[in-house]
């Protein structure tokens, strides 16, 4: 039992859920329970050539409510890419709802027009200290309704926006209750078109939500807060465990065929729900040191063009990002909680021939699906070395919130190692 000086109460927090084939046909009748006349629909380009968005903005219209598409969101938003979202809501506004349909890009991107809409200020106001104000919504916000068409990002399900801020090369995000969607409409069907690349990338989010939310710091571990200073990654607890846990068998089962075969629809299935699992359960019990390193990978890149995704500028996407790291990073951690460092990779891979090394367990079964499934082999592969260490080291530790949450606190010379170790994996 933990003492009177340690914590004994988690929260767990989540959107209401539809969860279906068909089940983004019916948004224009979620939204009259809103009471909405007149709502915004957020996507990008390529989401919105598949004909998804401007179908389901014509369900909505169906419903006697005017429905507008923005279809110019940015693929891996920036400062700059949401500002002018807002600029667009704010200009053609007022508006009783907003619909997000596309990947992480799109529903953060809508996550940002909602707050800077409903309440005043610009966006680095909000955005998590150190890097922006730390200012949180003092007014409601409308009600977001995120229909994501990729699995992975969770983004449907979490009170996190993220984005890179251009100026300072740096990946952060704005965290709070109220960003929280309304309704997470998740409908298979809008997967299909999601390419063998972006599918590899976005499942290596699910996982590593999972496995991370799965070995967080035990929320018993924290000290003991007032209710005001309640945040919501509140550390590993029962309930975020069940849907991480579920979340692996449903990868383990689905992630390689899903890749291998876009137009299996069983797989397609599966992909859908193991990343709103995995969303619930990282949602509140949070992620650590993988997408802590993530965030100067992607913020830092230089030359690295991803395949499947637009292939104007340089990107190296989110969840291959946080992948890169994941290896290293597990075997750091590996120490403060081996039980359940040794769950996540009997969950995904049953039948694996381990080594001896138990510590050496999941670092082997991610590297083994990582090259199965084409992800690059280690940050060099996507243009950082040795030499980008201290820079990418510097942006990881800005990312205080979700280093809270590791289970073994690192030091900057052990995120350093972490990045060395994972320059090439294989």
């Amino acid at each position: 039992m933990p003492s009177a000086e340690h914590e004994t109460v988690f929260t767990y927090g989540a959107p209401a859920l539809k969860y279906g084939s068909g089940s983004s046909d019916e948004i224009g009748y979620d939204l009259t329970q809103y009471g909405a006349r007149r709502v915004l629909v957020l996507t990008d380009p390529d989401v919105a050539a598949t004909g998804w968005p401007r179908r389901i903005a014509d369900g909505i219209t169906g419903y006697g409510i005017e429905a507008e598409v923005f279809d110019a969101v940015h693929v891996e938003p920036t400062d700059v890419s949401m500002a002018k979202a807002v600029d667009h809501a704010r200009a053609h506004g007022p508006w009783d709802a907003f619909v997000a349909v596309g990947g992480g890009s799109s529903i953060d991107t809508a996550k940002a027009v909602n707050l800077l809409t409903s309440n005043d200020g610009e966006l680095l106001d909000y955005v998590n200290a150190p890097v922006g104000g730390g200012r949180a919504p003092s007014k409601p916000l409308k009600p977001l309704v995120a229909v994501p068409t990729t699995t992975g990002t969770g983004a449907e399900s979490t009170t996190v926006c993220v984005l890179d801020v251009l100026s300072l090369r740096v990946k952060s995000g704005i965290s709070h209750l109220r960003l929280r969607p309304a309704l997470a409409v998740v409908d298979p069907r809008l997967t299909v078109s999601q390419p063998a690349a972006v599918t590899a990338a976005s499942g290596m989010d699910i996982l590593c939500h999972a496995a991370e939310s799965y070995t967080a710091k035990p929320y018993t571990s924290y000290p003991r807060k007032k209710p005001e200073e309640r945040v919501p990654y509140c550390g590993a607890n029962p309930l975020a465990d069940m849907f991480a846990e579920e979340s692996l068998r449903l990868l383990s089962r689905s992630f390689v065929a899903a890749v291998t075969d876009g137009s299996n629809l069983q797989a397609r299935e599966d992909m859908a729900l193991a990343a709103t699992f995995a969303g619930l359960g990282f949602g509140n019990a949070g992620v650590h040191i993988p997408h802590a390193n993530a965030y100067p990978i992607a913020g830092q890149v230089r030359e690295f063009h991803p395949d499947g995704y637009p292939g104007d500028e340089a990107m190296v996407p989110h969840g291959m990002a946080v992948a890169l790291t994941a290896p290293a990073a597990f075997r750091f951690t590996f120490s403060a909680a081996p039980d359940r460092h040794l769950r996540v990779a009997r969950l995904l891979a049953p039948e694996f021939e381990w080594p001896g090394d138990a510590e050496e367990h999941l670092p082997a079964v991610l590297r083994d699906l990582m090259r199965r499934i084409g992800i690059p082999n280690g940050i060099g592969a996507v243009g950082y070395s040795e030499s980008d260490v201290d820079s990418l080291v510097s942006g990881t530790v800005k990312q205080q919130r979700l280093l809270a949450t590791a289970p073994r606190e690192p030091s900057e010379e052990d995120l350093a190692g972490i990045l060395r170790r994972s320059v090439e994996l294989w």
